[in-house]
């Protein structure tokens, strides 16, 4: 029975530890992004509070409240991005790369709190219409200038890679924020020019719920991966039907399990078996050019059986069933 066990920087693949240099750039420079997201977000919060506080407007309150959370969300987002670089030690074999997961998670649960206070106080607002007073003139001011900060902020984050749970979070508070200026904007003109009072609370009301499905999304996808799901886009049926066609040499694969520690960053272990004859090393070379071209997985552990599986019914019961095998 052979462990061998590979991965990027693996001595020998120059192009694999290029790419480890240049995904080390790519996280200096998110740092840089969210923290300069963040102090957009606090100078924006101020001028929504102030706004809001002078003109009653209850979505530019709720939206400097919204702000108030997404700028806690950002600072958590630049320290999951920063633990993430630091290197693996003793105790964490893995390094911290997961932290930026736990960070995606607990601003989706911060959203959903959110959703709830925007939509209780507006349903307080629409049952109490005759006490809202609002200066229309310093709310559409104070909302134009959010929406032109939150377009900047979230032109800044923009481009980050689908499976990045933490900056996709950052993103979500972002552009519930975006959404939040256009609520007020369009509550402000309603106000101004046709005295529609109702219009403030009930655009935030309809806000807090599309962010309410951007937050579902971004909670399942966290929750996916913290559980060690399979990759988006990864079948477990087809890695190891590619694998078997890739060298006549396997004779099967078994006992495999892909899952995903941070954003980019995909793993995977498996069994193999070889027909006689077979070479040991041209099949880890064929396997993992498979697995990484095909796949983008980068760190393969794979463990040749010299017959049957040394696991038994524990581990192999499932034979050649994919990740349902433990």
């Amino acid at each position: 029975m052979n462990h061998v066990h590979s991965h990027e920087s693996a001595p020998g693949h120059a192009h694999e530890h290029d790419h480890d240099h240049d995904h080390a750039i790519q996280v200096d420079g998110r740092e840089r992004k969210l923290l300069l997201a963040f102090v957009l977000t606090v100078l924006m919060l101020a001028i929504e509070a102030a706004g809001g506080w002078w003109s009653g407007s209850l979505a530019l309150l709720a939206d400097a409240g919204h702000m108030l959370v997404d700028a806690l969300a950002l600072l958590l987002a630049f320290v999951g991005a920063w633990l993430a670089r630091r290197p693996a030690d003793a105790r964490r074999s893995y390094g911290y790369g997961r932290t930026e997961v736990l960070a995606g998670f607990v601003n989706s649960l911060v959203q959903f709190v959110l959703v709830g206070f925007i939509a209780w106080e507006a349903v307080v607002r629409l049952s109490h219409l005759d006490r809202i007073h609002i200066l229309s003139g310093v709310m559409l001011a104070a909302a134009l200038l959010g929406l032109v900060i939150n377009l900047l902020v979230l032109r800044l984050l923009h481009g980050h890679a689908h499976d990045d749970v933490n900056m996709g979070a950052a993103s979500l508070h972002v552009l519930g924020d975006l959404f939040g200026s256009i609520g007020a904007v369009l509550a402000a003109l309603a106000v101004r020019w046709l005295g529609w009072n109702w219009a403030d609370p009930l655009l935030s009301l309809l806000v807090s719920l599309l962010i309410l499905g951007s937050a579902w999304r971004l909670l399942r996808r966290s929750v996916h991966i913290l559980l060690e799901g399979m990759p988006e886009g990864v079948d477990a049926a087809e890695v190891e039907a590619s694998l078997r066609e890739a060298d006549t040499a396997i004779r099967d694969v078994h006992h495999l399990h892909v899952w995903q520690l941070a954003s980019g960053s995909r793993m995977a272990t498996l069994h193999v078996d070889l027909n006689e004859g077979g070479d040991g090393a041209t099949v880890l070379a064929t396997i993992r050019q498979v697995l990484r071209d095909r796949f983008d997985i980068r760190h393969v552990t794979v463990q040749i059986d010299p017959g049957a599986c040394p696991d038994g019914d524990s581990g192999c019961a499932d034979h050649g069933r994919g990740s349902a095998c433990r």
